[in-house]
C-alpha cells in the first residue's frame, strides 16, 4: 500500500463534507474550525499528520516481520527451479534475485566515532554522497544555530559486525544553504605517484544574496596537523545557485559547472576560463556525459536540454541539442550508462525514462512524492534498481526493467520537513571488499539496511 494515498481510504468510507472531519473509529463528523491560531486539535493539518503517523508506526511493524515479496509467487526455491529447468536467463534470475535481497534488508543503527566527540551526533544530516569506490560519504549537516558544516564519513567499519564507522569534521562552516554536492577527480602534480588523483569536493552555496561555488581538497578531513591542511581550490561568488556537475571527459577536462539563474557557468579550475550560457529559466538539477563533453540541465521550466561545452556560446538557443520536457520543476537527472536513456524526476512527484534518441519517455515509475523540494534519484544499473525519497519521508525502490515498485522503506523518525531522510545504496559499500546495503541518514542517526 503506498502511505501518501491515505485519503482516498476515508472518501471510500464517507462522503467528504466541507468544514467537517469523519473519524472511521467513532463512525461521526466533527467540525473544523477555520485557521490555524485556534485551540482546535482538528485541523486538516493535525488530521493528516497523525493518519501519516500511525500508518508510518504501523509500516515499521510490518517491517520488523517476515518480508513478503514483491511479486506473487517470488521465492528463491521458485527462482532456483525455473533456472534450472532453463525457463529464466542468467540476467533475468540475477534481476529477480536482487529484488528479493531488497525485500528482506533489514535496519540496523550505525554507532559514529569521530576524533572530536563534539562532532558525531550533534547535529542533523542534510545531505550524504558517495564517492565512486564508495568508500567515504561527504556530509551536510545542519547546525543548530543556522548554516551549515561538512565532513566525512569514512566506511570501512561497516565490514566489521560492530557497524561503526569514522566521521571527521573541518574547521570550515559556511552560513550558507548548500543545495548541491558532487564528488570530482583532479590530476595532482605534485603527487609521487603519476596517476594519483587527488579526490575535492564540489559545494554550490546559497544564501539571500550572492550565493557561492567551492573547490574542497577532500584530504582537508583527515588531516591530523592543521599546519597540512590545504586551503579552498577555488572559490567565487555567483548568482543563487542551485546545481553543480563535474566533467570527466577528457575533452573537457577539470572542468565543472553550476546551474544559476537563468544560466549555465562552466568553468576550468586550472585556467580559470569560464563559459556561460543563458537559459530561459533556473537550472535546478545538471550532469556530464562521459563519453562526450555533453552537459545536460534540468530546469524549473520543466524543460531538460543538453550542451555541448566544445561549442563557444551564442545568443538566443541555438546552442541547445535534445530537449525534452516535463511538467513540472525537474529536481534531479541521471543518465545511464550507455548514454542512451536518462531518469528525471520533478515536483509533480514524476520520474520518466526517456529514450534520448527517440526524445520519448519509455517509462514512469509510480509512486513518488515530491511537491517542492530538490529530491535526487539513485539509479544502480547493474542490480536493475531505482532508489528515492519522497518528500514524505519514505524511501521507494523500484525494478529498472519494468518500473514496479518492489519496496516501501518507512522512516524511523517521524515525518516532517526537516527530517527527509537522505540515502546512498551500493554493493560495495566500504570499497571493493565491502558490504552491500542501503545507507540512511536521517536526523542524528545513520542507518544500515543490510543487503545479504
Amino acid at each position: 500500500e503506498d502511505p501518501s494515498s491515505s485519503s482516498s481510504t476515508q472518501n471510500s468510507v464517507a462522503p467528504e463534507l466541507p468544514g467537517f472531519y469523519y473519524d472511521p473509529e467513532k463512525n461521526r463528523y466533527f467540525r473544523l474550525l477555520p485557521g490555524h491560531n485556534n485551540h482546535n486539535p482538528l485541523t486538516k493539518d493535525s488530521i493528516q499528520h497523525k493518519a501519516m503517523e500511525c500508518k508510518r508506526l504501523r509500516l515499521l511493524e510490518e517491517e520488523e516481520k517476515q518480508k513478503k515479496t514483491a511479486r506473487a509467487g517470488l521465492n528463491s526455491s521458485v527462482l532456483l527451479q525455473k533456472r534450472q529447468l532453463g525457463l529464466l536467463s542468467s540476467t533475468s534470475y540475477c534481476r529477480l534475485v536482487h529484488e528479493l535481497k531488497v525485500n528482506c534488508m533489514q535496519r540496523r543503527k550505525i554507532e559514529i566515532h569521530s576524533p572530536d566527540s563534539s562532532v558525531a551526533g550533534t547535529n542533523n544530516f542534510k545531505i550524504i554522497v558517495a564517492d565512486v569506490a564508495c568508500e567515504r560519504i561527504f556530509t551536510v549537516n545542519d547546525v543548530e544555530h543556522g548554516g551549515c558544516k561538512y565532513g566525512i564519513i569514512n566506511l570501512s567499519g561497516l565490514g566489521k559486525e560492530s557497524l561503526t564507522v569514522e566521521m571527521y569534521d573541518n574547521l570550515y562552516f559556511t552560513n550558507r544553504k548548500v543545495n548541491s554536492v558532487c564528488w570530482a577527480s583532479l590530476t595532482h602534480p605534485d603527487s609521487h605517484l603519476s596517476l594519483t588523483h587527488l579526490s575535492k569536493l564540489c559545494l554550490m552555496g546559497i544564501a539571500e544574496t550572492p550565493g557561492c561555488a567551492s573547490l574542497l581538497p577532500a584530504s582537508l578531513f583527515s588531516s591530523t596537523n592543521p599546519g597540512d591542511r590545504p586551503g579552498m581550490l577555488c572559490s567565487f561568488k555567483i548568482s543563487t545557485a542551485w546545481s553543480c556537475a563535474w566533467c570527466l571527459n577528457p575533452q573537457a577536462d577539470n572542468c565543472f559547472s553550476t546551474g544559476l539563474t537563468r544560466r549555465v557557468l562552466v568553468t576550468n579550475v586550472v585556467t580559470g576560463h569560464r563559459q556561460t550560457f543563458g537559459t530561459s529559466s533556473d537550472v535546478l538539477a545538471q550532469q556530464f556525459a562521459t563519453q562526450t563533453p555533453v552537459l545536460y540541465n534540468g530546469c524549473r521550466s520543466g524543460e531538460i536540454f543538453s550542451i555541448d561545452v566544445r561549442q563557444r556560446n551564442r545568443k538566443g538557443q541555438s546552442w541547445k541539442a535534445t530537449r525534452l520536457f516535463h511538467g513540472s520543476a525537474v529536481t534531479s537527472i541521471h543518465l545511464m550508462e550507455a548514454e542512451h536513456y536518462l531518469m528525471a524526476a520533478d515536483m509533480a512527484g514524476k520520474i520518466k525514462l526517456w529514450d534520448l534518441r527517440t526524445a520519448k519517455c519509455v517509462k514512469q515509475y509510480k509512486g513518488h512524492h515530491n511537491e517542492y523540494a530538490l529530491l535526487p534519484l539513485h539509479v544502480n544499473e547493474e542490480e536493475g534498481l531505482l532508489i528515492a525519497v519522497g518528500q514524505d519521508c519514505y524511501t521507494r525502490i523500484w525494478s529498472l526493467q519494468d518500473a514496479h515498485l518492489l519496496r516501501t522503506i518507512p522512516s524511523p523518525h517521524p515525518s516532517s520537513k526537516d527530517a527527509i531522510p537522505s540515502v546512498v545504496f551500493s554493493s560495495r559499500l566500504g570499497g571493493s571488499r565491502g558490504v552491500p546495503g542501503l545507507l540512511m541518514a536521517v536526523k542524528q542517526d545513520l542507518y544500515h539496511f543490510s543487503y545479504n
